[in-house]
């Protein structure tokens, strides 16, 4: 049984019980605690804690996971031993309140022996040890005899957290026999040889804050099999490197590299790192992960590096990562289609990523070489060091310690991060946070009471409701909960609306509306009169006119990604948004500056869409069917099996704002702004409807000014400001030549005060560069071999310049060397005319002084 085969059996075994096979949902989680999804259960996580409905009560999947930074972090261990992987997939099948142990423990049996075709006499299973109940099916049930039944404490029970749901759990494992180790089960024996490869979470309990723990009314199931760790006892093979999808992407890592597996160990670490690397980096930039030197963008930068320093080691010149993300695809593109849809992007950000990196690992390397070449087995490199490399070459910390290990030298990781402190404050996220969890408690009690809010958003502008609670909000402001609500709660990219609630004995503005939690809208108020009551009637009134420019721009957001597509490429993906009243920003992946010519055609496609005047239309269907007529998804947005999809002209995507009724209600677009804002990530602004046409007025405002200021008509500005700019070029010419000679008839004079052919003297209130003029034409009269002249120019500050002999003895710039110091200022670097400057003009007299001492002249005013 290969991959695909063991993918579909699972799926196919729990749906034909019941089960709705949930496709795999993004590696970019939406749960602030992680970076990724590293489980199966992630994506099911507000159903166990609670916080959302499922809209089904049993389900099953194959999950992608990715276990690299923070907490689960395998890193280090790829590639050197038999089982660790950065990227991995999860079966698993899941009970929300529905069946439990009973249901669950033989139906896994029965997968494992009579779908998977695993040998009962080698399986053995452990329980916890207070878990009578799954002891007992396990033996009376399933029929596995009780000497293959072991307790675990600690290994087998689960906890999310230091509260909440809860239980024992039971794992699988196989006997691989005594080639692996000694015998004595999985409590006992050989780890090698005991391989665990399925584990049955019972959540059974809530556990308290006081250590105690509650029977929960409606226990739960959460299984996870690692897919790939199963295929090495299914296929009969040493480790997951030897299993089918991996044989085939070593294959081309051999190709690509020209090393052969097998013949050397540290060479066969290499090619599994760029193995397993090439997996996690395809799909977490097809699920749009970008690099960057932040939060899940520096995970993957940080093993894109790894990847390509190991091909670095194994000796390879040409880059190799993108021929392996080639490889990804072709092996398991059929089971993720979105990795064929977004290919030629992964490859792009790939690809160039590597080639970035190639040319900073040289450089780097050859700097760690000369540090550490001082260094002896034992020794530890400085933290500062560390930094630089990271800080100056891009060398991730862990890139560096991986380095240094291989020669027996630790790293000042206390050092590094004295260094790098300032970059990893983020105090006001945790701000945040803390303030967020203060409510919470007060938010489920609210929708337990009396369940989501009744959302209008869409349908309506206004409606009677009823106050259910009125909490204490930040800066005196305060959260307003009503059983139906009009006001569009901030999601998807559009802010949240404002308007007013008014009771009979208050009225409020309303200044934001979000979710407190999913399906529970928030309304943040400021009370204008009175006082809003819990119980109260209410009037609650959307500002239209607010929301009516929201609903252009959010419109326009569509057209403009609809054409930015068309323009750019299909690679370009949302990764942000913001739709309010006043303007649009929309963040997206491209890989260079849109140019104006670019910028332009973008605007005429919208502009023909709008003034075509389509109907837009939006609907519910399923996933499926959304899929199927082409409409986009995005980045980091979460869908059920039931989506809206939005039609507005050929913008087909899913979207739960509010939108214009027809596309020529947005009016004229002006993108206004467009610039980078990351690697790899680009934003743009745009203007609709009255704002477009405000800003024109404005533009034309201004131009007409300026052609009454030039006296000239409207049509001929830039005709005016050019004949302005010519007389303005031949007044500054005239004035230069009447500067020119007004310093040429100084010469004469000074020439008088020479001594020696060497001449300091002092002159204020000369332009800069007159100085400079003046000082050449004296050095060049007969006689002279030395000019130095200082004074206060325009402006104030103080101007020195030195001038001397070509050839001769004297060196310009050590002249006035002493002298800047004294004036408190520097430069002049050059031998034969050198300038200077500084601010303190009370102490250019004496400057001048220093000068003429070298000179062997006397200072000024003696004889």
């Amino acid at each position: 049984m290969d991959a695909k085969d063991l993918r579909r059996a699972f799926t196919s075994f729990f749906v034909e019980r019941g089960h709705t096979n949930v496709p795999s949902a993004s590696l970019i989680p939406n749960d602030p605690t992680l970076l990724f999804t590293v489980a199966g259960m992630v994506p099911f996580k507000p159903f166990f804690l609670g916080e959302e409905v499922p809209p089904y009560s049993r389900a099953t999947s194959v999950q992608k996971c990715v276990r690299a930074g923070g907490k689960h972090n395998d890193l280090e261990e790829i590639g050197r031993t038999k089982r660790h992987l950065t990227f991995f997939e999860m079966l698993g099948n899941f009970s929300f309140g529905d069946y439990f142990k009973a249901e669950a423990i033989p139906w896994a049996w029965q997968l494992v022996t009579e779908g998977l075709g695993f040998d009962p006499e080698r399986l053995w299973v452990t329980v916890h040890l207070e878990d009578d109940e799954a002891a007992d099916i396990w033996r009376d049930a399933v029929g596995v005899p009780p000497e293959r039944i072991q307790r675990l404490d600690k290994d087998n029970f689960w906890q999310a957290g230091d509260t909440g749901p809860c239980g024992p759990c039971s794992e699988i494992f196989l006997d691989k026999g005594p080639a692996y180790g000694h015998e004595g089960g999985p409590a006992h024996g050989s780890e090698e040889r005991y391989l665990e490869f399925w584990n049955l979470v019972f959540m059974q309990y809530d556990q308290q804050p006081d250590g105690s723990r509650l029977v929960l009314p409606r226990p739960s199931i959460d299984t996870g099999a690692g897919l790939e760790r199963v295929l090495v006892l299914l296929q009969d093979v040493d480790s997951v490197w030897d299993v089918d999808e991996f044989v085939a992407l070593r294959e081309v890592a051999q190709s690509l590299t020209g090393v052969t597996y097998g013949r050397d160990e540290q060479r066969d670490v290499s090619l599994r790192i760029l193995v397993d690397h090439a997996r996690a980096t395809t799909f977490l930039v097809s699920d749009g992960v970008f690099p960057s030197n932040e939060g899940r963008g520096y995970v993957l930068r940080r093993i894109l590096r790894r990847a390509v320093r190991h091909a670095y080691l194994l000796g390879v010149e040409r880059p190799v990562m993108a021929g392996l993300v080639d490889a990804v695809v072709d092996v398991m593109g059929s089971s993720y289609p979105d990795l064929d849809r977004s290919h030629d992007f992964v490859r792009g950000v790939i690809g160039r990523e590597e080639e970035r990196f190639r040319q900073t690992l040289r450089t780097g390397s050859l700097l760690l070489d000369d540090v550490v070449a001082d260094l002896r087995p034992g020794a530890a490199l400085a933290g500062d060091v560390a930094f630089q490399l990271h800080d100056t070459y891009g060398f991730p910390l862990e890139v560096t310690q991986e380095i240094t290990a291989e020669r027996g030298i630790d790293v000042d990781t206390a050092g590094f991060e004295v260094a790098m402190a300032e970059q990893r404050r983020r105090a006001k996220a945790a701000r945040k946070g803390v303030e967020a969890a203060r409510h919470f408690e007060a938010y489920q009690e609210l929708v337990e009471q009396f369940g989501p809010t009744e959302y209008l958003a869409r349908e309506h502008t206004k409606t009677d409701s009823r106050v259910l609670a009125v909490v204490g909000g930040p800066e005196a402001r305060l959260e307003v909960f009503l059983d139906r609500s009009p006001f569009y709660a901030e999601a998807g990219g559009q802010i949240g609306d404002s308007g007013t609630i008014a009771t009979p004995t208050g009225r409020a503005r309303v200044l934001d509306t979000t979710y407190a939690l999913p399906g529970l809208v928030r309304h943040e108020v400021e009370v204008t009169d009175g006082e809003l009551l819990a119980g109260q009637e209410a009037r609650a009134v959307v500002d239209v006119e607010r929301r009516d420019a929201i609903r252009r721009n959010h419109t326009g957001t569509h057209l403009l990604h609809w054409a930015l597509r068309g323009v750019l490429g299909d690679h370009v993906r949302q990764q942000g948004s913001l739709v309010a009243p006043e303007r649009l920003r929309f963040d997206f992946s491209h890989y260079e500056p849109v140019s104006a010519a670019q910028l332009a055609e973008i605007e005429d496609l919208v502009a023909g869409q709008v003034m075509a005047n389509h109907p837009v239309r939006a609907y519910e269907t399923t996933k499926a069917h959304a899929d199927e007529v082409g409409a986009l998804a995005f980045f980091g947005d979460k869908y059920g099996d039931v989506v809206r999809v939005v039609e507005a002209g050929p913008s087909v995507e899913l979207c739960g704002g509010t939108h214009v009724r027809a596309t020529g209600d947005i009016g004229a677009v002006k993108v206004v702004a467009e610039a980078s804002i990351g690697s790899n990530i680009r934003r743009l602004e745009a203007i609709t409807g009255f704002d477009t046409i405000a800003r024109l007025r404005d533009l034309d405002r201004r131009w007409r000014a300026a052609a009454d200021k030039l006296n000239v008509g409207v049509d001929e500005v830039l005709e005016g400001i050019d004949r302005r700019l010519g007389e303005l070029r031949a007044a500054q010419a005239e004035v230069k030549a009447l500067r020119s000679q007004l310093v040429a008839g100084r010469v004469d004079g000074l020439l008088a005060e020479a001594t020696d052919g060497a001449l300091v003297a002092r002159i204020d209130g000369l332009p800069r560069d007159d100085y400079r003029q003046l000082a050449l034409d004296l050095r060049n009269r007969p006689g002279i071999r030395a000019v130095v002249l200082g004074g206060a120019a325009d402006g104030g500050a103080v101007a020195l310049v030195a001038a001397v002999l070509k050839g001769g003895e004297l060196n310009a710039g050590e002249l006035i060397s002493d002298a800047a110091r004294q004036v408190k200022g520097g430069g002049g670097r050059g031998d034969e005319l050198a300038v200077a400057g500084g601010k303190e003009v009370a102490g250019l007299d004496g400057a001048l002084d220093l000068v003429r001492e070298q000179l062997g002249l006397p200072p000024a005013g003696t004889a």
